[in-house]
C-alpha cells in the first residue's frame, strides 16, 4: 500500500469472453463490479511478451535511435531500439537481440534503467529498459515488417528531441530521462553495475 496509507477499492470480475486475438495480443470483454459495487464492464488488452528498449551509447556519447512509421498514428516516430520478448527469451536476451536486429550493433556492458507498465488502465503490457555500452558494429538485421532509418546523434541532442516534443514515444522518453538523471546525480558512468560486462565486445555476424 506504499506511498502513504488508506484502502483501495478494487474491481471483481465475474465473467470474461476473448473479444479479439492473434499472437501477440487479446482482448478481454469482462463483465464486473465496480470499487463501489455497481455493475459495470472492463475492456482490456493482453500483451502476449514482454517489451524491452535500449539506450545504446557509444564512446563518443552518441546514442543510436531508429527511425520508422508507426501504422497506428500514422506518423513517423524516432525512438531507442525497442521490441517484443518472445516466450523462452529473458528480457537481457531479447534487448541483445533487438539491438543487433535493428541497428547491427552488439554491446559488451549492459545495465538496467527501468521496469515500467505501459498504459496500465486498459492494457497488462509490461516493459524492461536496458543501458548498453562499449558497443561494436555490424549490420542490421531488420524483420521483413520494418522498414528502419538508423541515426546516431549526441546524447544531449536526443534528450533536447524528448524535452521538445520530437520523441515521444514512451520507452524512449523514460529511457533517455533515466539516463540524463542518472548523470546529473552521478557523472561517472556506470551508474550501476552492469548484468553482463565482457572484456570486449563479441563480433557481429553478417
Amino acid at each position: 500500500m506504499e506511498p502513504g496509507s488508506g484502502t483501495f477499492g478494487r474491481f471483481v470480475r465475474h465473467r470474461r469472453r476473448t473479444a479479439y486475438e492473434n499472437p501477440w495480443i487479446t482482448v478481454w470483454h469482462d463483465d464486473v463490479s465496480r470499487p463501489d459495487g455497481s455493475p459495470g464492464i472492463y475492456g482490456l488488452v493482453h500483451f502476449e511478451h514482454l517489451a524491452v528498449g535500449v539506450v545504446a551509447i557509444d564512446d563518443q556519447d552518441l546514442i543510436v535511435l531508429v527511425g520508422q512509421h508507426r501504422y497506428a498514428l500514422d506518423e513517423v516516430s524516432w525512438e531507442i531500439p525497442e521490441g517484443g520478448v518472445p516466450n523462452g527469451e529473458t528480457a537481457l536476451e531479447g534487448a541483445r537481440r533487438e539491438l543487433r536486429e535493428e541497428t547491427g550493433v552488439e554491446a559488451a556492458e549492459w545495465h538496467p534503467l527501468a521496469e515500467l507498465t505501459l498504459s496500465n488502465s486498459v492494457t497488462d503490457e509490461r516493459a524492461t529498459l536496458f543501458l548498453a555500452t562499449r558497443l561494436s558494429h555490424g549490420d542490421a538485421s531488420p524483420e521483413p515488417t520494418e522498414s528502419l532509418t538508423v541515426r546516431w546523434l549526441p546524447f544531449t541532442e536526443a534528450l533536447a528531441m524528448v524535452l521538445d516534443g520530437r520523441i515521444t514515444d514512451a520507452l524512449s522518453v523514460v529511457g533517455i530521462e533515466r539516463v540524463a538523471l542518472a548523470r546529473l546525480a552521478d557523472p561517472a558512468p556506470p551508474r550501476s553495475e552492469p548484468v553482463v560486462s565482457r572484456s570486449r565486445p563479441e563480433p557481429v555476424s553478417g
